[in-house]
């Protein structure tokens, strides 16, 4: 018989900035909880990041829950290293109850008590409320014809790269123009390797705009607030968020003037192992200068209902520098003759939620079913989900936030 003294109020799993959050929360409102970690605090962030990644927040928004920011560098960014840090800081700081190096391996009800079970290395735990941290952005999607590559290029996916000198001499193919594909062909161009980025159709933002950090406009200007409702497609589908430089402004003109070689998408492989790309460079170049120009119009409105005596718009050269496109288009590529070794896969990401062994809060991709963090389950929650709410979910900007709301909706319903 499992003493009732040994059952917690809840039990977070995953102690990046989200669990953290939470775990604050839960502290605060005086629940006894602990939070189960599979690896160090922020493992994600340790295993799944480049060696020069940056937030891409600037500092000022780069705060957890309780905190306030008091640096001399508002609009600059953490490195993946800081980041860490500030994590281990804030838990550290804030007495919370983190249990590192302890991966729950089963989340199962326990019908005896009325609770649920948490299967772990170190043992059993039990707990009233259940909150799942751990991210669904932590597994690497790849199109199910990446295994018909020939076996000659090494493939990896965004959350393997470190670094340009990390892998085999040769070029390098990055598949996916979002923010990690924009980002990492940019780190590999400066560091002198030929590039290939198989585009897609991805909006841009800029990094700065009419004297600010543009993220601090989108916070202001309520656009990190729009509802998931209002930006779902109706084939359920949510558009990637759009490349982001995290220094600077990232464009797929400014990848090609300093000679990345860009290509349509990539649909297959043809026989003989040739690389076959869409006809849609023209028209995916387009639509993240459509995008651009959309969201500064935005913040334009925005300035204007306020009465901000913001300063002009200003030209940046990553969207006045010419594109330059290969001649003819390349549609089919043989990575031999182009002396590419490897390929990088930028194509997306999901959640691993095999450990999690409750009905109706999955869905048959294995993914989370939930309204704004809660399951229909009593009980058992979801924080951190990339856009699960609003456009800001899924980033540090919502963790105060979010993680209030559903400890407010846990004692709700102690």
């Amino acid at each position: 018989m499992t003493n009732k003294a040994d059952i917690l109020d809840a039990i977070v799993v995953g102690a990046g900035w989200a669990g953290l959050g939470v775990s604050y929360s839960l502290a605060r409102a005086g629940l006894r909880h602990c939070v189960l970690e599979r690896g160090r605090i922020g493992e994600t962030w340790r295993t799944q990041r480049w060696d020069s990644f940056r937030m891409n927040t600037p500092n000022v928004q780069t705060i957890m829950p309780g905190d306030r920011y008091n640096g001399s560098d508002p609009e600059g960014v953490l490195t993946r290293d800081e980041f860490i840090a500030l994590l281990e800081d804030f838990a550290g700081r804030n007495g919370l109850p983190v249990e590192l190096e302890t991966p729950v391996t089963e989340l199962v009800p326990d019908q005896e008590n009325g609770v649920y079970r948490f299967a772990t290395p170190r043992g059993t735990r039990r707990a009233r409320k259940v909150v799942i941290a751990s991210g669904n952005l932590n597994c690497p999607l790849r199109p199910v014809w990446a295994a018909a590559l020939p076996r000659s290029l090494r493939q990896i996916d965004a959350s393997d790269y470190r670094s340009a000198a990390a892998l085999h001499p040769g070029a390098v193919l990055v598949v996916g123009s979002g923010q990690s594909g924009g980002q990492i062909a940019e780190d590999l161009a400066q560091a002198g390797r030929t590039v290939f980025l198989a585009t897609s159709q991805v909006g841009r933002a800029r990094r700065r705009y009419r004297g600010r950090d543009i993220m601090i406009w989108l916070a202001e200007c309520g656009l990190f607030d729009v509802p998931r409702s209002e930006f779902i497609q109706p084939s359920g589908r949510i558009r990637p968020r759009p490349l982001f430089g995290a220094l600077h402004t990232i464009s797929l003109q400014s990848l090609s003037a300093q000679g990345v070689v860009l290509l349509g998408r990539f649909t297959g492989i043809e026989s003989g192992g040739q690389l076959s790309f869409a006809d849609d460079l023209e028209e995916n170049i387009r639509f993240a200068d459509e995008a651009s120009v959309k969201m500064q119009r935005q913040i334009d409105e925005y300035i204007v209902r306020a009465g901000s005596d913001a300063p002009p718009a200003e030209r940046d050269p990553a969207e006045t520098v010419a594109v330059r496109l290969p001649n003819p288009a390349i549609r089919s590529l043989d990575p031999v003759h182009r002396g590419i070794t490897t390929v990088i896969w930028c194509t997306g990401f999901q959640g691993d939620f095999r450990w999690v062994r409750l009905p109706s809060v999955l869905d048959a991709r294995g993914q989370p079913v939930h309204e704004d963090g809660v399951t229909a389950i009593r009980g058992v929650y979801f924080a951190g989900l990339d856009l699960a709410t609003t456009r800001k979910s899924g980033t540090i900007l919502a963790v105060a936030e979010e993680a209030a709301r559903l400890v407010e909706h846990i004692t709700g319903c102690r």
